[in-house]
């Protein structure tokens, strides 16, 4: 995929399905902004991507505040001109049953997971009609469609509303070139899943027919693909990567 002269802004790209994501953009030629709330492990990305001989940079973003959402877009336009990528990866993932949940719990879950992806797009949306073209992708999740595999309620109804949103941006932003898809991972093999217990990550691999969780380069090759010029006719669509666990 030729992504060169593209500027791409990855949330929560410092570690994970952020940072894979944030290496396949650069290794397409695109320049990536990796934002994250750790400012560290973003440069320790970005480092690694220019270390490849990719063009990277890192800034820190808290998504959640409406303030940085709006800050990310605005530093990435001062510094690069324009914006053309962004993938709204940034969440977060608390395992709590359901009587466990607090108000401060569900409101941070929604507040990165569903307010951040709301917000960040909202400041992309001028230079992309501007543009008169762009690319949002937002990584969503299985739980957003069957409500979880692990006690996550207040995580998957985020991700549920990330599958809305990004129908409604679609449809929205369809009159000025811009497309507007999501991925839905299954379980993958990042830090999010690495404090779940073994012999449940165990029953849940023996559950994927392709007996195997994500890995996070194969979330970042659909996001890839989704960013190029060969998706320009796909908008709205929720793009399952899980093995096989849900089909629809």
């Amino acid at each position: 995929m030729d992504l060169i002269d593209r500027v791409a802004v990855v949330t929560g790209g410092g570690r994970g399905i952020g940072a894979a994501i944030a290496q396949g953009l650069a290794r397409a030629g695109a320049q990536v902004v990796v934002a994250d709330i750790d400012a560290e492990t973003a440069e320790r990305t970005a480092a690694s991507l220019r270390e490849w001989g990719g063009s990277a940079l890192s800034g820190r973003a808290d998504v959640s505040r409406v303030a940085d959402a709006h800050n990310l877009v605005a530093t990435t336009l001062e510094r690069f001109g324009r914006l053309d990528i962004l993938v709204n990866n940034a969440g977060i993932c608390p395992l709590a049953t359901i009587e466990e949940v607090t108000e401060d719990l569900f409101d941070r879950v929604m507040a990165v997971n569903l307010k951040g992806v709301f917000f960040v797009s909202q400041a992309a949306v001028k230079p992309f009609k501007e543009q008169r073209s762009g690319r949002i992708i937002n990584i969503a999740s299985v739980g957003g469609k069957t409500g979880g595999i692990m006690p996550v309620a207040p995580y998957s109804a985020t991700k549920a509303g990330v599958i809305s949103l990004t129908k409604s941006f679609a449809s929205y932003l369809a009159p000025y070139g811009v497309t507007v898809n999501a991925i839905a991972p299954g379980p993958a093999t990042t830090d999010m899943t690495r404090d779940w217990p073994a012999d449940r990550v165990q029953a849940i691999t023996q559950s994927i027919p392709l007996k195997r969780l994500a890995r996070p380069e194969d979330i970042a090759a659909v996001a890839v693909f989704l960013a190029s010029d060969k998706a320009s006719y796909l908008t709205g669509e929720i793009v399952d990567v899980n093995g096989g666990l849900l089909m629809d």
